[in-house]
C-alpha cells in the first residue's frame, strides 16, 4: 500500500491546457473518487498517475518516490479500464495469471495468488471458463482479479462499471466496496455516476476544466458545496437554482422574503428533497405541475414557474408519489430553510442566516 501526492501537475496538448496545476494528497489506504463533466480531465489525470500519459509539469509521487520518469510497470499500480480487455482465447485462470507469468513468477506463487483473488471475487467456479461464457459483471470481476494478483500499491479504476446494466452496476459497486474494505489498498476511481461517487468514496475530488473545484467527503460536498458548480454536480438529483432580488426569491407567485446573511446573494440553491408541498398561504414559491417522473419509492415533480421578468424557471421537488399532486395543478412549496444554499454573482457559496 502507498500514499499518493500530486504537486502542481499539468498537462497540455499544444496550446490547450487540459490539466491546470492540480495539487492533491491521497492517504495510504484511502478510496478517492474523481468526478466531473465530460472533458473535465478526470480520465487524463488518472492516466497521468498510471504513467500512460506524459505530464507537462509538476510531480507525481507514489509511496514517497517521485515517479515522473518511471514507466507504468515500474510505478506499483494496477489499472482497471472501462473495457474488460480480456484475452478471448484464454480461460479466466489464464487471463488472471498471464501478467505474473510475464514477470516470471514461480508457478506455485502464481497459483496461490490467482486462487486467493478468485476467492475474494467469488470467481472460483469460473476459473476454467472462457470470457465468452461469462456475464458482463463476471468479466469485470476477472479484470479486477487480474489487477489484484499483481498486489499493487495503488489501484486505478477508469469508469469500470459504465458498460454494465443497472442491476450489475449495483452488484459490482458493492463488490468493489467490499474489496477495498478487505484489502485496504489505496484506490483512485474515475466515474461520472453520482451514486458510485457518493457510496464508494472516502473523499470525492470534483474536477472542472482541468482544475479541482472541491475535495471532501461525500457528505461535506453534499452539505457544504463551495460554489454553484459543485452544488449542481453533487447529489442524486440536480439542485434547483432560483434567482434572488432584494432578499426575495424572484419568481412569479413567490411568497415570503428570506433573511440573508450576505446581501450579495443573487442565487438560491435548494435540493428537490428539501422542498415540501404546502398551502398557498404558507408557500415560499408556487408553480404549475407539468411533469411527474415516477421512480417507485419516490417521484420527482417538475413545476413550471417564471421569474419576475417572465423567463421560464423549472423547479423540481421530491416526494412520495401519492403526495405531490397531479399534472395541471398549481402547487405551493415551502423551503426547508436550514437546507438553503446561496451564491453570489460569481457562483461562490455564501452563508445564509438560516
Amino acid at each position: 500500500m502507498a500514499d499518493l501526492a500530486l504537486r502542481g501537475v499539468e498537462k497540455s496538448f499544444g496550446a490547450l491546457k487540459v490539466i491546470d496545476g492540480v495539487d492533491l494528497a491521497v492517504a495510504d489506504g484511502e478510496f478517492v473518487v474523481f468526478v466531473g463533466p465530460s472533458g473535465c480531465g478526470k480520465s487524463t489525470l488518472l492516466r497521468m498517475i498510471a504513467g500512460l500519459e506524459h505530464i507537462s509539469g509538476g510531480e507525481i509521487e507514489i509511496g514517497g518516490r517521485v515517479v515522473n520518469s518511471l514507466s507504468a510497470s515500474e510505478r506499483g499500480i494496477a489499472m482497471v479500464f472501462q473495457s474488460y480487455a480480456l484475452y478471448p482465447h484464454m480461460s479466466v485462470r489464464q487471463n488472471m495469471s498471464f501478467g505474473l507469468e510475464l514477470q516470471r513468477c514461480p508457478k506455485a506463487e502464481i497459483v496461490q495468488k490467482v486462487n486467493a483473488a478468485a476467492a475474494i471475487l467469488q470467481l472460483e467456479p469460473y476459473l476454467d471458463r472462457m470470457p465468452k461464457a461469462l456475464s458482463g459483471g463476471q468479466r469485470q470481476r476477472v479484470a479486477i482479479g487480474r489487477a489484484i494478483v499483481r498486489e499493487p500499491e495503488v489501484f486505478l479504476f477508469d469508469e469500470p462499471l459504465s458498460n454494465l446494466d443497472a442491476a450489475l452496476r449495483g452488484q459490482t459497486r458493492l463488490e468493489i466496496a467490499r474489496l477495498h474494505a478487505r484489502l485496504g489498498t489505496t484506490m483512485i476511481y474515475v466515474t461520472h455516476d453520482q451514486i458510485e461517487a457518493m457510496t464508494l468514496a472516502d473523499r470525492i475530488v470534483v474536477l472542472n476544466a482541468g482544475r479541482i473545484e472541491q475535495v471532501g467527503t461525500p457528505l461535506d460536498l453534499y452539505r457544504a458545496p463551495v460554489n454553484a458548480f459543485v452544488a449542481g454536480f453533487i447529489g442524486g438529483q440536480t439542485m434547483n437554482f432560483l434567482p434572488i432580488r432584494d432578499g426575495r426569491i424572484a419568481l412569479a407567485g413567490a411568497g415570503k422574503a428570506v433573511p440573508w446573511l450576505d446581501r450579495r446573494a443573487v442565487t438560491l440553491g435548494i435540493r428537490p428533497e428539501h422542498l415540501r408541498r404546502t398551502t398557498a398561504e404558507a408557500a415560499d414559491i408556487s408553480g404549475r405541475l407539468d411533469v411527474i417522473e415516477e421512480y417507485g419509492e419516490f417521484a420527482l415533480f417538475h413545476l413550471e414557474s417564471r421569474d419576475i421578468d417572465g423567463a421560464p424557471v423549472d423547479v423540481t421537488f421530491k416526494a412520495d408519489a401519492a403526495q405531490g399532486g397531479e399534472v395541471g395543478q398549481t402547487i405551493g412549496l415551502a423551503l426547508m430553510h436550514d437546507q438553503i444554499h446561496v451564491f453570489d454573482s460569481g457562483g461562490r457559496a455564501l452563508l445564509s442566516e438560516a
